[in-house]
Formats: C-alpha cells, structure tokens, sequence
C-alpha cells in the first residue's frame, strides 16, 4: 500500500477499542501550532529593524508603494507587517468555505497533512522574504498560503470529534478549538527565545526563527494528522442513547441536512450573524488590548496621577509591560473559554449560551467606559477577562450549534462555510475600534475617552446577534435529506471504507479498518478500552499538556503585574 493510500479516510477508521480520548491530542497538537497566528506580533518590532538592526531604516516619504515591498535597502512599517494578521484570517475564512465539502469526503488526516504542508511551508516562504527583504513573499507565504493552513487545519477535526462525542459534544469541540487560542502562549514565548538565540550583528533573528519554528511545528502537526482516526458508521459509545429529535431547549435533530441545502436555510445565516457579530466585538478589542489599557489609565497604572502622553520614556516602558500582563490574561480567559463555555452548552444548550454571551456582554461593553472614568481597575480587567471568555466561548460553542440544527453527517463542510464569518469580522472589528479612536482624537477627545463611542458601538452589535439568536427555530422539515437521499450520501462516502475494510481482513487481523455498512444503519457500540490504550491516550495528553501549562505559567507570571 503506497504511502500516500494512508491518507485516504478509508485507512483512518478506527478499529474496535479504539480510545476516543486520542483524537482530541491530535487536535490540539495541530491547534496549538497554528494557534501561533495570534502571536505574531511578537516578530513585528524586530521585522521593522531587519535593515537597520539597531534602529529603523525608514524609506524616502516618495517612493511608491510597489518600490517600497521590493525595496532592500529600508525598513517595513509595522502597518505593512500587520497585514499578514488580516490576510490570515480572510484566507482561513475563505478556505474553510472552499474546503469545508472536500474535507467530509477527504477526512481528517488528508487535511491535516494538507494543513501541515501550508502552515510550514508558508513559514518557510516568509523566511525566504525575510533573508532577502521581500515583504510580498511573507504576504504570500504566511498570510496566503499559511492562512489557507491555517483553515484546513481549524476545521479539520471539528466533525471527527463531534461524531466521536456525540454524548459530549461542545466540550470535545471546545477542548480542540482551546489550542487554536493557546498557540500563541507557547509560541510567542518560544519565538522571542528563538530570535535571541539567532540574532547577530547582521541579523535580527528572525528569518532563522521562522525555519526553526516551521521544522517544529511540521513534526507536531504530522504527528497529530496521523494521530487521526473516524468512527465507524453507526458507532457510539456505551450506554449512550441518541436524545429526542428537536428536544426544546437545545433543538437538536437526529437527521441531516445536506451542507448544499444548510446554506439555502435562514437558520445558517442567522448563526452566520451571531458569530459575526459576536467576533467582531471581541476580536476588536483583541487588538487593541494593549494600547486601551494604556491610553485610559495612563499613569495610573503605575501609582501617578498623569495621562498617558504626559508620562516619561521610562515610565512608558513600565505600563508598558503591565499592558503585556493584561494581553497575555486575556489570552488565558480567550483559551479557558473555549472549554468552559463550550461544556457548559452540552448542560444549557448552544442556544442559550449564545443568549448568555449577547446579553453579559452588552452589559459589560456598557459599563467599560464608566469603570474606565472612575478608575476602577480591577473591574475593568475582570469585564475584559469575561468578554474574551465569551469570544473564544462562541467559536467552540457555534460546531455544536450547527450539529444540533444541521445534524452532524455534514457538519464540518456547513462549518467551514460559517467561517467566512470570522473573516468577515477580523476585517470590520478592529476597523470599528481603530477608525472611531482615531476620530474621536482628532476631534479633540482625550485618549483616555477616545475609547467610549466605541464601547457603545460594540454593544449595539450585540444587541443586534441577540435578535439574530432569538430568530433561531429548529430547521423545517423540507431541507433534510430524504432517507434515499441520506442512504446514497453515505453511501458515496462509505464506499471506499468497504472494500478497504474487505481487503484488510483479507490481508490481516487487527486492521484498523472496520465499517458498518453502505447504509449505514447500523449500530456499533463502543468497545471496552484496553490499559495499554489508556497509557497511551496519558502519554498523548501529557505531550500537548505540558507545553499548554508552562504557556499558561508564563502568561500568569506577566500577568501578575496588574494586581501588585
């Protein structure tokens, strides 16, 4: 069997006692590698003094744009740099939506390699742009090329571990998608270390950084892809017993609506919005976490009575490095969101969650600004930690939304497509945040209050998805597919898993490959894990495990600074 063969589904059904709790470590070990884009910031500063290594090189007010993305001899403005940050997230949008379909009937396996080849291989592009001063060539690389890994790699456990899960649905989803968010505390850290370790007289260290974190991220990422396996048709795990189709509070369905039709229904466009919405408040906050904090306390932060353009160089320096203590709290409530809020949604039902998330976070936004003018620090970080809690909470709790609506046989295509919906508020969150700011100043507002409109503005988007939700009923009956429609579907999508799995037992025992039948209406319980099993699944979790906790120790380390 050729190599490449191992890729196919077929070859990644999983055999009888195979320990679910293994997929969620191989999921985690791809998130936690591509979760890195949040950290990329870390690179800008030292990027904007590759020429002048010291100090930037700044490129004659004249010269064009074109002149300046191929110029070598001055340095890239961080406003240029930042433009990766929107084309990762735009590509990881538009390669869900485009991919989503391929990956049902591709698998998991196929597109975390896929993943893996893109993520690294653009880090490796960028490298190349960085050695020779080509800014293009990293818009290309990472943002391009890595953004499209970046998607391939979001989505592709989603469906696996739904199906794996189906008892547990939001937790499985949420434990995943907490890696995507924690990739950047390991990451980041790991980075600034790398960078030291290469930096010369020549060099700032990063076009060495980024070959070195593309030959690590390749390793874990193919380990995790290869990790993968599907349940066989019909399986569930012991005891478990389907719950009622469109049960009240959580709407769930036991039957499928095809990914071609889910789009065509307003139950997809009104999630679409709530996401939307919902992102678009918390990823503009996201990106100006750090200067907020800085600009609306000012001297306060560190015991004096000055605002923010009144303070020294040095005392800069020292709010300076609280705002990174802030960021990186943040950080930690955006990751234990994903699961918190993802596993409390198995107990009150996604739609409820996402009532929780709309309505708390109105409250929150509303009260910023007046926390903000009477100096109320701690309740300012506390309603920050919270909201991001929410942001992160509403990407692990939206695939189980759409399992309950949708049904969980095209699940991971229907969300690759809502994900257009991430693209869509990385562009206008921070837009929001950054153009009201900047009026609000030239009209004459102070710093510290420029902040406020904006507050307000990110509320009334809230209030807006809290319509949105409130519109959303259980899927009508005429977009499910038929029980002929359904049979075929699985069918096409089972039939290499036949005679894969009628050649395997031909061959050889213990084949890993086990399938209930084209029709797929059969049950197959769960198989009674062996210890050995058990061990390994330890050994899976203690290898992700461990670099997510010394993340999380270094992030409290900094973020400690807030509250002394």
């Amino acid at each position: 069997m050729a190599l490449l063969d191992k890729l196919d589904k077929e070859h990644t059904i999983a055999r009888p006692g195979f320990n679910r709790w293994l997929v969620p470590p191989a999921a985690l070990a791809i998130h936690l590698c591509i979760g890195m884009a949040y950290g990329f910031s870390v690179f800008w500063l030292p990027l904007s003094k590759a020429i002048g290594i010291k100090e930037s090189l700044a490129c004659p007010a004249n010269m064009s744009f074109f002149a300046e993305i191929t110029s070598t001899t001055c340095d890239w403005k961080i406003s240029m740099l930042g433009w990766m940050f929107t084309l990762f997230f735009v590509f990881l949008g538009l390669s869900t939506a485009l991919f989503g379909g391929w990956l049902e009937h591709a698998g998991p396996r196929k597109a975390g390699v896929v993943s893996a080849l893109c993520w690294c291989g653009g880090l490796v592009i960028s490298s190349l742009g960085i050695y020779t001063h080509q800014i293009w060539l990293m818009w290309i690389g990472s943002g391009v090329i890595g953004g499209i890994g970046l998607g391939l790699g979001y989505i592709s456990p989603v469906s696996t571990l739904i199906k794996w899960f189906p008892d547990r649905r939001g937790m499985a989803t949420g434990m995943a998608i907490m890696g995507f968010g924690g990739g950047a505390m390991i990451g980041a850290p790991l980075a600034d270390k790398l960078m030291k370790h290469f930096a010369t007289a020549t060099s700032v260290g990063v076009w060495e950084t980024f070959l070195a974190l593309a030959a690590i991220y390749f390793v874990f990422m193919m380990v995790g892809a290869l990790s993968y396996r599907v349940p066989a048709n019909g399986w569930k795990p012991e005891g478990w017993t389907a719950p009622a189709a469109k049960s009240g509070k959580t709407m769930i369905t036991n039957r499928h609506v095809h990914v071609k039709r889910a789009w065509t229904t307003p139950q997809f466009w009104l999630v679409w919005l709530v996401l939307f919405l919902n992102v678009s408040a918390g990823i503009g906050i996201l990106a100006m976490a750090s200067p907020l904090l800085q600009e609306v306390f000012g001297g306060r932060l560190i015991g004096v009575t000055a605002a923010f353009n009144e303070l020294d160089a040095a005392q800069k320096a020292q709010i300076a490095t609280i705002a990174a203590g802030f960021t990186g709290l943040l950080s930690l409530f955006n990751i234990g969101g994903r699961f918190a809020w993802a596993t409390c949604s198995d107990y009150i039902g996604r739609k409820t969650t996402y009532f929780v998330f709309l309505v708390l976070g109105f409250v929150l936004y509303s009260a910023i600004p007046s926390l903000a003018h009477g100096g109320q620090l701690g309740l300012f970080v506390l309603c920050f930690c919270i909201i991001l809690s929410m942001y992160g909470g509403g990407f692990s709790t939206v695939p189980a939304y759409l399992a309950d609506l949708f049904g969980t046989q095209m699940v991971g295509a229907i969300h690759g497509g809502l994900l257009t919906a991430w693209a869509a508020a990385g562009v206008l969150g921070p837009t929001l945040v950054n153009y009201i700011r900047e009026y609000q100043i030239a009209h004459g507002v102070a710093k510290a209050q420029a902040y406020d409109t904006a507050m307000y503005v990110l509320a009334a988007l809230l209030v807006l998805g809290f319509v949105c939700n409130l519109l959303v009923r259980p899927v009508a009956d005429k977009y499910f597919m038929s029980e002929a429609e359904l049979a075929e579907e699985k069918r096409r999508a089972h039939e290499r898993d036949v005679a894969a799995s009628a050649g395997s037992r031909a061959a050889a025992a213990g084949s890993d490959s086990m399938v209930a039948g084209v029709s797929g209406t059969a049950t197959i319980a769960a198989t009674p894990v062996a210890a050995g099993g058990a061990v390994v699944a330890l050994l899976a979790w203690a290898a992700v495990g461990i670099p997510l906790l010394i993340g999380m120790w270094l992030t409290l380390q900094k973020a400690i600074v807030l509250f002394k």
